[in-house]
């Protein structure tokens, strides 16, 4: 069996050369090659393109990378968690390259097995995929994606052998897996190294011949930035969200696959119990998730999407986000529930690009919109400006077209029936007028 070696994060650092591409492990923090990251900090190497989910944290992580000037492109699916990220894109400092989650982790996949590269619905008609060579296959339109492959990979793994075989732990697998495979110098930061055959081979999720140094390095709770512990509003939720959120609840039944978004969508799993059998994916990297734990952090729970805590349920399971995805755009996630900014009478869906800030954080956004058997958008009926969100045109970049089943605001809940707009339902103590008047979209009225 192959001996790989063992070197010291520093030293890691030195392999890394002016120019490189190197792709980072990580949602967010968690299975982030932190160690690495700052040791790479520690050298004047500049002039670095990065391929990661997101770029840390302030400080942390990639943001340490950034705050030195030391990247000078980005390539991934959310910036925005990063405000000295938009602030580096803003003035000039730092290219970024947008790529919807799914599309990324099924790239990096494609790099690593020796693919040129897949056709993919996902974004397509967005501004994400212009000027892109697409094909109809299927009677619907798909987008070419090329591989992604880097100089080097640096990833986060819980235990290694010392013949390079790696372990994860919860949802710190995220994209390390995939990355693993699809560098030409593979360095993984560890938590424990032990002998061969400690590991038993079927723990095992990346084989040692994807990995060239390994390097041991603890996690402590300062390297997990925003994830280290539970944190609880002390804000009330108002009582129009809750309605929201209680209608979308109702529209979900026992043995559905859910996966919830950030924003009013987040209210949804605190009225889910157990004995709903409701089951709940988040694109990460789990199936089977949890109420929030009382206390404790990523050092204890896997994350969630909105990289917070959670607890996982009996008969729960953990994966990389290229099989995350499969899930996704596979048909295998029954219902997606999404914020919005606007939905137009075409059924299209505009959720995240905020008007008057930068392009930065798609996220998995639309791979969800285009791919889960039934969207649900909950939003406030207007903007704060008191303009409608519910158009007869969206003016927004798109998420997805064609996409959305139902749409429940504070004052109406409307469903595409017959590819139309169709007014099926009042919330509590709206009115028909207000609905009229605050609807700049044509639809049908149904009420029952």
């Amino acid at each position: 069996m192959r001996n790989v070696p063992q070197i010291t994060a520093a030293e890691a650092a030195r392999l890394v050369p002016a120019g490189a591409s190197i792709m980072a492990g990580g949602f967010g923090m968690t299975g982030n090659p932190v160690h690495l990251l700052h040791a790479l900090a520690e050298r004047d190497v500049k002039n670095l393109t990065i391929i990661s989910n997101n770029v840390g944290e302030p400080g942390l992580g990639g943001g340490r990378l950034l705050r030195n000037g030391q990247i000078s492109k980005a390539i991934g699916s959310f910036f925005t968690s990063n405000p000295e990220a938009v602030q580096a894109v803003q003035d000039g400092i730092m290219e970024v390259q947008l790529i919807p989650q799914g599309t990324m982790a099924e790239a990096i996949r494609a790099g690593g097995a020796g693919i040129g590269g897949f056709y993919t619905p996902t974004g397509v008609g967005t501004v994400i995929t212009e000027d892109q060579e697409t094909k109809r296959i299927n009677e619907i339109e798909h987008v070419f994606i090329p591989a992604l492959r880097a100089d080097v990979a640096l990833l986060r793994a819980h235990q290694a052998d010392t013949a390079g075989n790696l372990v994860y732990r919860m949802t710190e697998r995220n994209f390390n897996p995939l990355l693993a495979t699809a560098a030409n110098l593979v360095i993984a930061e560890v938590e424990e190294i032990v002998p061969v055959g400690d590991l038993s081979p079927d723990e095992i999720v990346t084989p040692g011949i994807f990995v060239d140094y390994l390097v041991q390095a603890h996690v402590t709770l300062e390297d997990l930035g925003s994830s280290a512990s539970v944190k609880r509003s002390d804000g009330k939720t108002s009582q129009s969200r809750m309605n929201i959120a209680r209608r979308a609840f109702a529209e979900l039944k026992r043995g559905d696959v859910v996966n919830l978004g950030v924003g009013i969508p987040t209210l949804v799993a605190d009225l889910i119990s157990p004995e709903d059998g409701i089951i709940l994916h988040t694109e990460n990297g789990m199936l089977g998730v949890g109420p929030s734990p009382e206390s404790g952090g990523a050092l204890e729970y896997p994350v969630n999407a909105g990289k917070l805590p959670v607890t996982a349920l009996p008969g729960a399971s953990y994966f990389d986000s290229a099989i995350s995805f499969a899930m996704i755009r596979g048909g295998h996630v029954d219902i997606a529930i999404m914020g919005g900014l606007q939905v137009d009478e075409e059924a299209n869906l505009a959720n995240w690009a905020v008007p008057g800030k930068p392009l930065l954080g798609v996220g998995g956004a639309m791979d969800l919109a285009s791919g889960a058997r039934k969207l649900i958008i909950t939003m406030t009926h207007t903007a704060r400006n008191g303009q409608p969100k519910i158009v007869p045109e969206a003016t927004l970049p798109l998420t997805a077209r064609n996409a959305v089943d139902v749409v429940i605001t504070d004052l109406a809940v409307f469903e595409f029936i017959d590819s139309q707009l169709t007014l099926t339902e009042l919330m509590p103590e709206a009115t028909l007028e207000q609905v009229r008047e605050l609807t700049s979209a044509e639809f049908v009225e149904a009420l029952q």
